[in-house]
C-alpha cells in the first residue's frame, strides 16, 4: 500500500492503483472511469501529476463517497466527481487519459465503443480489466491505440493485469508498429506460428517478458479449460464433442507458448 499525504488526505493505495498511476503521464487532463472512492485522482491531483480529473462512477453510493474523498483533500478545484455510465461523464476534447479499472474486458469494450466522440483528444488508455482481456486488446487494434507497457501483478492472491496503450494516428506508422508488436518470432522465437487470437488473449508484451506471474495465470487457465473439457466430455449433448476438441486445441497452444519460456522464468516458480 502507498501512502497519500498530500493536503491531508491520509489515504492508502493498493500495489494495483500505484503501478496504474504510475503509467499516467505527467500533466494529464485525466478521467478515472468506475472511480469508486475516487483514490487515484487524489493521488494523483495531490502529487501534482495531473492538471485536471474527471472521477466517474455509474452508482450513486461510491459518487457521493468520491466527493467527500475529494472535499477532504481539499481538491474540489482540480477533481470534478460525476454520476455517469462510463465516458457519458465526459464532453469531448475535455481529457486526454482515461484509466478504467476493476472490471471486466468484455465491459471496458462496451464503454469504450459507446464513447463516440468523447474518446476525441485521449491519447492514453490505462487499463486492468480482470477478465476478457483478449476483446480489449482486439478493440485497442481495431481502434489504432497501440500497447506500450504490460505487466501482470500479484495482490491478495489475485493476479491482475494491467495495460497501457496510446493512440497512434498515422496509419502507416501504426500498421508498422502493430505488426512489430505482434510479431509471433519476437512473442515466441521458439514457435513458427502463434494464432492473432492467443497474442490478444496472453498478452504481446508479457510474451516477450514473462515473470513468474505470467506462468502461473496460464496454468491456472489451462486448469480452468481442463475442467470444462471434462464437464463436456460427459456431456450427451451432440454439439458437446466438437466443443471439447475446441477447448482442447486452446490448451494445446497455451501449453506450447509456455514450453518457449525461458528455462529461468519456468524455473523461478
Amino acid at each position: 500500500m502507498e501512502d497519500i499525504q498530500g493536503n491531508g488526505a491520509g489515504l492508502k493505495l493498493s500495489r494495483r492503483l500505484s503501478a496504474l498511476a504510475g503509467w499516467v503521464p505527467a500533466g494529464a487532463r485525466l478521467a478515472d472511469i468506475g472511480t469508486d472512492h475516487a483514490l487515484l485522482p487524489v493521488f494523483l491531483a495531490s502529487s501534482g501529476k495531473v492538471r485536471f480529473a474527471v472521477a466517474g462512477d455509474v452508482h450513486r453510493g461510491p459518487v457521493e463517497a468520491a466527493k467527500r474523498q475529494v472535499t477532504e483533500a481539499a481538491l474540489q478545484e482540480v477533481i470534478s466527481v460525476r454520476l455517469g455510465d462510463g465516458l457519458a461523464v465526459l464532453t469531448p476534447g475535455e481529457v486526454d487519459t482515461v484509466v478504467i479499472a476493476g472490471m471486466g474486458g468484455s465491459l471496458m469494450v462496451r464503454i469504450l465503443d459507446q464513447a463516440g466522440d468523447r474518446l476525441l483528444g485521449v491519447r492514453t488508455l490505462v487499463l486492468s480489466p480482470h477478465v476478457a482481456e483478449g476483446a480489449l486488446r482486439s478493440w485497442l487494434t481495431a481502434n489504432r491505440y497501440l500497447l506500450d507497457h504490460e505487466m501482470l501483478l500479484e495482490e491478495d492472491g489475485v493476479i491482475y493485469t494491467l495495460m497501457r496503450a496510446v493512440l497512434i494516428e498515422d496509419r502507416d506508422e501504426w500498421s508498422v508498429l502493430h505488426s512489430r508488436l505482434y510479431d509471433p518470432s519476437l512473442a515466441a522465437p521458439c514457435l513458427t506460428r502463434i494464432p492473432l487470437p492467443l497474442m490478444y488473449e496472453m498478452g504481446p508484451l508479457l510474451m516477450r517478458n514473462p515473470g513468474p506471474e505470467f506462468e502461473k495465470k496460464w496454468l491456472q487457465e489451462i486448469a480452468k479449460k481442463e475442467r470444462v473439457v471434462s464437464q463436456l466430455n460427459h456431456s450427451d449433448a451432440p454439439e458437446a464433442a466438437v466443443k471439447a476438441e475446441e477447448w482442447e486445441q486452446d490448451i494445446r497452444e497455451i501449453r506450447e507458448v509456455l514450453a518457449c519460456l525461458p528455462v529461468e522464468k519456468r524455473s523461478s516458480n
